[in-house]
């Protein structure tokens, strides 16, 4: 008997602890449903997106303002357009403000990060933000080093002369 209720407790702390990490899972990959909030959606335009995903965060300041909703191409452009959905509180974005494309750590997801302009207008629902800064792409980085290094003049060999050689010795 006191067995079979030490095994009801173990399977009982189990299923608790499998519930504490579903909840934590949901909660870190941003799959919760935040729909109680209003926002407006505003969208941005980047020649390359490289890695920015659909719900992927929008910041100001670090601060999390709303969230990516989607990303299309351009048919008249031929740009990658981003679709963010903005918290509603946050209704004071100046129009001549920065969306950036920014990596959190070397490798780790990208977001967006809204910096703030000294404009007196505001965006509003269906704005665009002018002023973009596309993702920064480690394999062109990588690309570019190794080609201006195959360009480079090769540097000419020290002149080896008989008489600094006998000095050595």
């Amino acid at each position: 008997m006191r067995i079979r209720s030490l095994e009801l407790l173990v399977g009982a702390f189990l299923l608790l602890a499998f519930g504490a990490l579903m909840f934590l899972a949901i909660q870190v990959s941003g799959l919760s449903g935040e729909t109680g909030k209003a926002s407006y959606r505003v969208y941005a335009l980047f020649q390359n997106v490289g890695g920015l995903t659909e719900r992927a965060k929008v910041t100001i300041a670090g601060v999390n303002v709303g969230r990516v909703e989607s990303i299309t191409l351009d048919a008249k452009t031929q740009l990658a357009r981003v679709e963010l959905s903005i918290e509603s509180q946050v209704n004071d974005i100046s129009t001549d403000s920065v969306a950036a494309i920014l990596t959190s750590g070397l490798l780790g997801e990208k977001y967006i990060g809204l910096t703030p302009g000294a404009d007196e207008t505001y965006l509003k629902e269906g704005s665009r933000i002018e002023q973009t800064q596309s993702s920064l792409v480690l394999e062109d980085l990588i690309g570019k080093f190794l080609f201006n290094k195959a360009t480079e003049a090769p540097k000419a060999a020290p002149d080896a002369s008989a008489d600094s050689v006998e000095e050595a010795f």
